[in-house]
């Protein structure tokens, strides 16, 4: 692999208690320590009052480009990513052909995993049918091989929706998704991506975060008096 042209002109500090250089990424405890760490170092991981896309209340917020606009701390992310889930598909008997991932951070990810693991990386961009209704396509004469063992990567998980949306056009290029990874989970507890009439595909986070939410009638920050703001959207 080449090495870069210039020294890194960026030092990013995560906060204290955080691990400040890279960890094994097969200490999944450790990883997740780190990455929160440069959620936290980057701005990424936001502390505040938010009103969110939703119409509810947080006190904390996911800005995924904070994080993926700095390449030291996405590559150091990304690595993590591709360790665990060829760990987790050799652990299943597997292997990765190919990477996809969907727009817009997905890009970037797909690219960085597929070059660690010597493998394509695509991505799959949101069009709308003569019908109105949205679905993702691979396109820009993206070939995905039949029976071609399929990672999906994303940035920011919360549904699992912009995965879900990544199924059927690989189904119907006969490939075989077999695990997803995503820097950081929302969601607690989801450990699988729900395929219908097929088997769920085991998921992997860099980090999973409880990021509760509250109605604006029940929002301890509200009560409190704390002032308002409205972030952009990030995740699905």
């Amino acid at each position: 692999m080449s090495e870069p042209l210039r020294p890194l002109r960026e030092s990013l500090t995560p906060p204290a208690g955080y691990p400040t250089a890279p960890v094994d990424p097969r200490d999944r405890a450790a990883t997740a320590q780190r990455i929160e760490g440069l959620l936290l170092a980057t701005g990424a991981l936001q502390r505040g009052h938010f009103l969110l896309k939703s119409g509810r209340h947080g006190d904390k917020y996911l800005e995924k480009w904070s994080l993926l606009q700095h390449p030291s701390a996405a590559a150091e992310i990304t690595r993590a990513l591709a360790v665990q889930s060829l760990e987790l598909v050799h652990a299943l008997g597997g292997d990765i052909d190919l990477v996809v991932g969907p727009t817009t951070g997905g890009v970037l990810l797909a690219y960085e995993v597929g070059r660690l693991l010597g493998v394509r990386g695509l991505f799959a961009e949101e069009v709308r049918g003569t019908d109105g209704a949205t679905r993702r396509e691979f396109r820009r004469s993206f070939q995905i091989p039949p029976r071609a063992r399929v990672l999906l990567v994303d940035d920011i998980l919360t549904t699992g929706g912009s995965l879900q949306a990544l199924l059927p056009p690989l189904y119907a290029a006969g490939a075989h998704p077999i695990a997803a990874a995503v820097v950081a989970s929302r969601t607690p507890g989801l450990t699988a991506i729900e395929a219908e009439g097929r088997d769920p595909i085991p998921l992997i986070a860099g980090i999973t975060l409880n990021l509760p939410t509250y109605e604006p009638v029940d929002c301890p920050l509200c009560a409190a008096g704390e002032p308002i703001g409205a972030p952009g959207s990030s995740g699905r």
